[in-house]
């Protein structure tokens, strides 16, 4: 019943629609529990077989937005069955996702981004993390694009830093000037004669995990700000609410990110979506209408 479909379907994720790693690994979870406690075949897979698996998800104590990824997870393979004629409709396409409150990450304000820095970095891991730490705040790179970065991919005299971002999608962002400073010094720290290094690399010089980067963020959270809850993504979530707040801006903050949509920019924000929308409407040339 199961045959190779959700293999390929992966696959195809991965190949064609070039989802990031994350997702990929996200919607494989997704889809092995589904195939697992679903009991017929794909194409007998109906409306009410979808309503009974989230009711299990509900029992087992899922949270709203887990539910959420699980069926967007399943709508989209059926999408995949139906495209390749293994399924004569999308039993997921009728089922509401539960409903979720919007949870905002938590972000440090500008005091407190500013005491992260005051420091001076001794060691080659000290100077380092303060690079890591300067892209993560200063150009609010994702995890993962910081730790895929190679040295070619930095342009520092130019002051950018050229970024893969999600989809295969690049993307150039500016390096601030302390940016700049912390990554050169690290540099001079290591030797790049690998044929097409990585910029951050680890103890024994392979390359940076993301795991590793987490935990010195932990590591300087505590020493700087006395607490360990800081992660790259409230660095990369402060990085956008500073910017925004201070130039209003929410294209510039969409591009900077690397945001496919607009919507999505919202998220990262404090300001209200009304409000957002308004600076939008009155800055992007494409959202005024012309009265001929």
């Amino acid at each position: 019943m199961k045959t190779d479909r959700p293999r390929e379907f992966l696959d195809y994720l991965t190949h064609q629609k070039r989802y990031s790693e994350n997702t990929v690994a996200a919607y494989r979870r997704d889809l092995t529990r589904f195939t697992g406690w679903l009991d017929v075949p794909f194409r007998d897979t109906r409306s009410h077989h979808i309503s009974s698996y989230v009711a299990f998800l509900h029992g087992k104590g899922l949270a709203p937005r887990s539910i959420q990824r699980a069926l967007s997870c399943i709508r989209s393979f059926f999408r995949y069955l139906e495209k390749n004629a293994d399924a004569d409709q999308n039993p997921a396409a009728g089922n509401k996702s539960p409903n979720k409150r919007a949870r905002l990450p938590n972000l440090l304000d500008t005091d407190q981004a500013a005491r992260l820095f005051v420091f001076d970095a001794k060691t080659d891991i000290e100077k380092r993390d303060r690079a890591i730490m300067e892209l993560l705040y200063g150009s609010g790179l994702r995890l993962t694009e910081l730790t895929n970065l190679c040295v070619r991919d930095l342009h520092l005299e130019s002051g950018f830093v050229t970024v893969l971002g999600k989809g295969g999608k690049t993307r150039q962002v500016p390096m601030g000037s302390h940016c700049i400073d912390a990554i050169n010094t690290w540099l001079q720290c290591r030797a790049l004669s690998a044929p097409d290094p990585p910029v951050f690399t680890s103890r024994g010089g392979s390359r940076i995990s993301p795991r590793n980067v987490q935990a010195r963020l932990k590591v300087w959270a505590l020493r700087q700000l006395g607490s360990n809850q800081l992660h790259p993504h409230m660095l990369r979530h402060s990085f956008a609410s500073h910017i925004l707040e201070s130039s209003s801006d929410l294209r510039a903050v969409q591009e900077l990110l690397g945001h496919a949509h607009i919507a999505t920019t919202q998220i990262y924000t404090h300001l209200d979506f009304q409000y957002l929308a308004k600076v939008y409407d009155a800055a992007h040339p494409r959202a005024q209408s012309q009265d001929d």
